[in-house]
């Protein structure tokens, strides 16, 4: 690992602004609140810090554009843009993000805008991550022969404890609505698998420090990334922040620390909804 660690601009009053009135930061080993400010020098120490994202919470993901201000990464890798892909310095940030292939309806734009603009004005090097959503459904719906050989080798390096496991099922059948046929659970693991070795692969690729900015399912220490990252660098800092609502309910071990925000009001997902059997890889 190289010596240099995360820049912090926190003298001189040149930090950002402070946390929001009805923001809350939790040891979540302990329970105990942790202040900005310390949060911020654990952060600092890590080889690979994970910062995670309620998709549709806007606080979420201007309170990480506010950090990466303070922090000033010099690596990014993002579950938003494919992995391969990399946002262009020099071009506009419009620009830059077309031709990275950021799906601007998947992703909600404006929702994540202060976060790319807070890592252009930083001069992040921003890479992507993730599956794409072709390759993702392939491994969903064809399992093991649909993934390339080099994400199958680091998921097997790094396999679940049977309570992760159980824990990675309940998620996934919770988030396609309790209609997610047995059958295909298998696959729909793997390839929630598969994304998190793509991450974990294009973070490996950098120099640490790096952070990795995905949803908080990716960035669990029980079943995410930090699962690969372990199997591949034991004595790597690890730190995960899960940024949640007041109102969710966090199972022990998960993240290092919670980030807690107001819950917004959404409509419910799994309204009207019904799964054609054989097609659940969909939204994967």
């Amino acid at each position: 690992m190289e010596a240099r660690r995360f820049l912090l601009i926190l003298a001189l009053g040149l930090s950002s602004p402070l946390l929001a009135a009805a923001d809350d930061i939790l040891d979540a080993r302990t329970g105990q609140p942790v202040s900005r400010a310390a949060l911020l020098g654990v952060m600092a120490s890590a080889d690979w810090l994970l910062l995670g994202e309620r998709h549709d919470n806007p606080r979420h993901h201007d309170a990480r554009a506010e950090l990466l201000r303070d922090m000033r990464p010099g690596r990014v890798v993002m579950e938003h843009l494919d992995q391969g892909t990399r946002l262009d310095p020099v071009d506009s940030l419009d620009s830059a993000l077309d031709r990275a292939g950021y799906n601007r309806k998947g992703w909600r734009w404006p929702m994540q805008q202060a976060l790319f603009q807070s890592l252009r004005e930083t001069a992040a090097s921003v890479l992507g991550g993730n599956l794409s959503r072709v390759d993702g459904r392939q491994v969903a719906i064809g399992g093991t022969e649909a993934l390339d050989q080099d994400l199958h080798a680091r998921i097997e390096a790094a396999s679940l404890t049977g309570a992760a496991q159980a824990l990675l099922d309940t998620d996934l059948n919770r988030g396609h609505c309790g209609q997610l046929a047995a059958e295909r659970l298998p696959n729909m693991r793997l390839a929630q698998r598969a994304r998190d070795a793509a991450m974990a692969r294009a973070l490996l690729a950098e120099a640490a420090p790096a952070v990795l900015l995905a949803g908080n399912g990716h960035v669990r220490l029980d079943y995410g990334v930090p699962v690969l990252l372990r199997a591949a660098q034991p004595r790597a800092r690890i730190v995960s922040v899960g940024f949640v609502e007041t109102d969710d309910a966090v199972e022990p071990g998960a993240y290092d620390y919670l980030w807690r925000v107001t819950p917004i009001t959404r409509p419910d997902p799994c309204t009207g909804l019904k799964m054609l059997k054989g097609l659940e890889g969909k939204g994967a």
